[in-house]
């Protein structure tokens, strides 16, 4: 990863005051926010150690997985999960068809494509609240609120992000 320019809008307007980017495997702080001097680096790591994971305990259980209660609590859950997977690949689609062409017909980008082009290449983008107008207004499908909001990593730095969808026709919101 590329150190963060010097000249960068985002670090003059956040006043140089931003700590420096996560790297693969280790991060560097900063000797005036480290609690110890000496200490430079720490290690990042997402596995346990071998070792570590040949001590963890499976828990025994007396759920009996044949039983024709379970079995049918299972196809419930299956799906529910179905279902939940299905609303959200809609909510990712965006408004309708119809609404996103004259979008992209007016030459603006599709509001997951700004956030997707916002955020730096390789990280991941978390979606805080896609479920949140689920429901919500009667007679009316508004996913997410008619706004996408997550958090990001922007220039090594992790932001949270807020963008407008207006390829659908919401209520209008209140002030917050």
């Amino acid at each position: 990863m590329s150190p963060v320019s010097p000249r960068s809008p985002l670090l003059i307007a956040l006043g140089r005051s931003v700590a420096r980017p996560v790297r693969a495997r280790q991060q560097t702080c900063l000797r005036a926010q480290c609690p110890l001097a000496g200490m430079t680096t720490r290690h990042i790591t997402t596995h346990p150690y071998a070792h570590h994971a040949a001590t963890i305990s499976v828990l025994p259980t007396s759920v009996d997985r044949s039983s024709p209660e379970f079995l049918e609590n299972s196809e419930k859950t299956a799906a529910a999960i179905a279902s939940l997977k299905d609303l959200h690949t809609n909510i990712e689609r965006g408004g309708p068809k119809k609404a996103r062409d004259k979008h992209l017909a007016r030459g603006k980008m599709l509001p997951r494509d700004r956030v997707t082009t916002l955020i730096d290449p390789g990280t991941s983008f978390l979606e805080l609240s896609p479920l949140a107008g689920h429901e919500v207004y009667p007679n009316e499908d508004v996913p997410a609120g008619g706004i996408i909001t997550g958090l990001g990593v922007i220039e090594g730095v992790t932001c949270i992000v807020v963008a407008n969808d207006s390829t659908y026709d919401c209520p209008p919101q209140p002030p917050t």
